[in-house]
């Protein structure tokens, strides 16, 4: 039963998920930042990149809540349609450091496991949300932002009828039922957990109320301080050699980004529909842009200047030095010589996306005996599969990752 996985568990593992893939990607520079389309691609898990951009909409719609006033009119429709405009050229800047993105992504991740683990909780929280007068639309419009187990969802919005008021306690109700009738058609919490431990290991059994703890608890407390002791006399000093770091900027894997109505929908190529500023009143739609009755992505390409291939932009772009690159060094597994964003730039590149194609390739040349073999695994195999002809950058450092593993 759902009751029998820890939402607690599932809140402590989306904490280390995400401290881990900051320190990941913010590590070799703390002050860096993040746009629209890098939060997007932060992840190779669509799910947590789409749940980061509801709660930026979330905080959109809590501060157009509080332009509200007794003396304007914001109901107004050349109010309502500068507001959009607003929302367009702000949703072009979004701009997340480490402190402002990591709790973003914390949450994602809890969201993530408790969308399959606890189906009612995710309804309530994740397609009612903060709906006084919720209808069809409205719930179709949040099912953008599922990813995971979205038909099961998708079959209960499809099951209400058309036609009738809907509330929150009825819905809420008639969930019940529909999961107490369907709870089969879930998608396995198994799946879920392989792809998310591919980022940091995690079982089902970390996630059960009375499974072990040791996985997901906090870091144990520090060991007290030793005794202090006399400092020794201080050598002569001696003047240290210069030494100058190479450059790690992150590599961001930009997309065209686009004017639309939402952050949200910037990124999320379901959701058309345009902005909504929060208010006392009902959800509605204000009034159309320009490009408003275009399908979302040729409003993407008709909003902003067209970005460079993503080719491009790698080429352009320096990754952060990882185990392999470094001259001399010899790796044991191509899987942990592999740096977050030298593997993203894999998946993306060399693998069309599918970071389970990726980590079946990766895992089956680290069980090769020999160089030769996987030489040849990665020319005779890979590459005519996935197309690698004009791939020869990106091919070029994965053969030079397995020089180094059996060198």
């Amino acid at each position: 039963m759902n009751d029998k996985y820890s939402p607690t568990k599932c809140a402590q593992y989306g904490r280390r998920l995400a401290a881990r893939l900051c320190d990941q990607h913010f590590g070799p520079q703390p002050t860096a930042t993040l746009d629209g389309p890098a939060v997007l691609k932060f992840t190779p898990i669509r799910q947590l990149n789409l749940l980061v951009v509801r709660q930026l909409l979330g905080q959109w719609q809590a501060e157009t809540a509080k332009l509200r006033s007794p003396y304007f009119d914001f109901e107004a429709a050349p109010v309502q349609a500068a507001l959009t405009q607003f929302m367009n050229v702000l949703s072009r800047h979004i701009r997340l450091g480490r402190a402002a993105y990591e709790p973003l992504l914390a949450q994602a991740a809890a969201d993530t496991l408790n969308i399959v683990a606890d189906p009612a909780g995710s309804f309530q929280r994740l397609l009612l949300g903060q709906l006084e007068k919720p209808t069809l639309e409205s719930l179709r419009d949040n099912l953008r932002y599922l990813d995971v187990d979205k038909a099961f969802f998708q079959g209960f919005v499809d099951s209400l009828p058309v036609g009738t008021e809907l509330s929150r306690d009825f819905l809420t109700h008639r969930f019940g039922l529909y999961h107490a009738a369907n709870y089969k058609a879930h998608q396995p919490l198994q799946r879920l957990v392989e792809e998310l431990s591919t980022l940091l290991p995690l079982t089902t059994a970390d996630l059960l109320e009375d499974g072990p703890v040791s996985a997901i608890s906090p870091a144990p407390a520090p060991e007290p301080p030793l005794p202090a002791v006399a400092p020794e006399p201080k050598p002569e000093p001696v003047v240290p050699p210069t030494f100058v770091a190479p450059p790690v900027p992150i590599a961001a894997v930009p997309e065209p980004v686009a004017t639309t109505a939402t952050p949200a929908a910037t990124v999320a190529e379901s959701a058309p529909a345009p902005f909504t500023p929060a208010s006392p009143a009902p959800a509605r739609p204000l009034p159309d842009l320009e490009t408003a009755s275009l399908p979302l992505h040729e409003k993407l390409k008709a909003g902003q200047p067209a970005a460079p291939a993503l080719a491009d932009t790698l080429r352009a772009t320096t990754v952060p030095v990882s185990l392999a690159e470094r001259a001399g060094t010899k790796v044991e597994t191509l899987r942990e010589a592999i740096s977050i964003n030298q593997r993203f730039s894999f998946i993306n590149e060399l693998f069309g996306g599918e970071n389970m194609d990726y980590h079946a390739a990766i895992q089956h040349l680290d069980s090769l005996p020999t160089a030769e073999q996987a030489r040849a695994h990665v020319t005779e195999a890979l590459s005519p599969r996935y197309d690698w002809s004009r791939k020869e950058e990106h091919v070029n450092k994965l053969l030079k990752l397995i020089e180094r593993k059996f060198a």
